[in-house]
């Protein structure tokens, strides 16, 4: 495999999705300098969460009109431009803009990357591939707070934003370099009422539950934007029946291997999209760490994230897709559970063990189920399956915050009082048992389900052995 073109693409998801999470250690720095409070300020992250989920659908029919390969760079310098804005906004509108223009370049470079990935990689590599592209997923939500927490503390927060020019600058450069040349292809006219329709839908559906789980806008506001995008949601369905060439092609999912890996998956994000808001509010409130002790312990799952990726093609080969995404969604919910057991007096040596346990199956799981998603599609196909994936990732990870935000807020209002570390605990349990129900949708699927795709039922002597010793390069 030519591991170059994920590496590339993985630096670039990584700059995207460590700067999303950076940000909100240095919330009340930022709102400091701006003049305005951190809950306002929380609207920024709620823009760059609207943006994304506006143009993530458009993002297969750009790859195609103008190239995968070409978009990808643009996307990118327009992230560089937004983090630029960011760091020079003096004011609350400004700041919440800048954002906007981030998220533009966000939702074209994560679906676009993965879309350059399935193309230039053979079915039967897409795994080890995929295990590469996976990481800055998992790794850039945890190392982010330490970071951000370090550059606030020591440097201004204006720095969070510009060490993006560097990287991104770097990015564009190995990009027009080494990835492959993508010329565009005919495609139909822009599908618009599907654009505007699916817009509405996924944007007014994050916005909504990231209003009711942070809330810089009365509750009743998140309600009533979350009702505008189901109801856009359902117009786009029967939009989708009739349109010639719809947007999103919600005819992939009577693919069953596409269904089980976009709602699986889906499921078992929401457990995890919960984590990252959890874990550090618990080890600070609960625990009374600071930010960065509590970025520090959270890290561990990063490097267990990381480590996982030498092994992780050969578990698909040796046991294939379905009893490996059965058992890994079970023992990753686990993981989280335990966490609802932790207490100030757990000893930490045992609390990292499990937190770097937790982020070795988070990242096969991941791995796996990206690389599911395109096991039975066509190349024909791929742009149109990339889309569909990242939307329902970021609604599930919006639903994962919502979700442990409303347990916190209902769990508070019971007892009457601030939040304890019995909250906590609860919310992890019931995140915890959300993820363990993705194991029933692959359950459904069929023993030999991917197996062109991981190598399953093919594997011979010879080739174990060739698999452990290249597993690690």
């Amino acid at each position: 495999m030519n591991r170059i073109i994920p590496l590339i693409l993985a630096v670039a998801l990584f700059m995207e999705n460590m700067d999303s999470t950076v940000i909100a250690t240095s919330l009340p720095a930022i709102a400091v300098d701006i003049h305005t409070s951190p809950i306002a300020l929380k609207l920024a992250l709620t823009a760059y969460l609207v943006s994304l989920a506006i143009f993530i659908p458009i993002s297969g029919w750009m790859a195609d009109r103008f190239g995968a390969k070409t978009v990808f760079r643009a996307a990118i310098a327009v992230f560089i431009a937004g983090s630029v804005a960011c760091a020079f906004a003096n004011s609350l509108p400004a700041f919440v803009v800048s954002r906007f223009l981030q998220g533009i370049g966000g939702a074209m470079m994560t679906p676009v990357g993965r879309l350059v990935l399935v193309r230039a990689t053979p079915k039967n590599e897409l795994v080890a591939a995929m295990s590469w592209l996976t990481v800055p997923a998992l790794v850039g939500p945890l190392v982010g707070p330490p970071i951000g927490g370090f550059i606030t503390t020591y440097l201004t927060w204006h720095w969070i934003f510009l060490i993006n020019v560097p990287i991104g600058l770097v990015g564009i450069w190995l990009a027009t370099r080494h990835l492959p040349e993508t010329e565009p292809t005919e495609t139909p006219p822009l599908d618009f009422p599907g654009f505007v329709l699916s817009g509405l839908a996924a944007s007014g559906i994050v916005f909504g539950l990231s209003v009711v789980s942070l809330p810089a806008l009365p509750p009743i506001a998140g309600f009533i934007t979350v009702a505008v995008g189901l109801v856009s949601g359902g117009l786009y369905l029967l939009h989708a029946r009739r349109a010639k060439n719809p947007l999103l092609a919600l005819e992939l999912f009577r693919n069953e291997v596409f269904r089980a890996s976009v709602l699986g998956g889906s499921l078992f994000r929401i457990g995890i999209g919960a984590v990252p808001f959890l874990l550090p509010l618990m080890f600070q409130i609960g625990f009374g760490l600071t930010p960065f002790q509590s970025g520090m312990i959270t890290f561990v799952s990063a490097i267990g994230a990381i480590g996982m990726k030498f092994v992780t093609a050969l578990l698909f080969r040796l046991a294939g897709f379905r009893r490996v995404l059965i058992w890994g969604s079970l023992i990753a919910a686990g993981s989280i559970a335990i966490y609802g057991l932790f207490t100030p007096e757990t000893p930490y040596a045992l609390m990292l063990a499990i937190l770097l346990v937790g982020g070795f199956i988070r990242s096969m799981f991941f791995t796996g189920v990206n690389a599911l998603s395109y096991a039975e599609i066509s190349a024909a196909d791929t742009s149109k399956a990339t889309p569909i994936t990242a939307v329902f990732q970021q609604l599930s990870i919006a639903l994962g915050v919502a979700l442990a935000g409303g347990i916190l807020e209902v769990s508070t209002s019971i007892h009457g009082g601030p939040l304890t570390l019995g909250d906590f605990h609860i919310a992890f349990f019931i995140v915890a048992a959300v993820s363990a129900a993705a194991s029933v949708t692959f359950m459904q699927l069929a023993p030999d389900a991917g197996n062109a795709v991981s190598g399953h039922g093919k594997l011979t002597i010879p080739n174990t052995l060739e698999a452990v010793g290249t597993a690690g390069k």
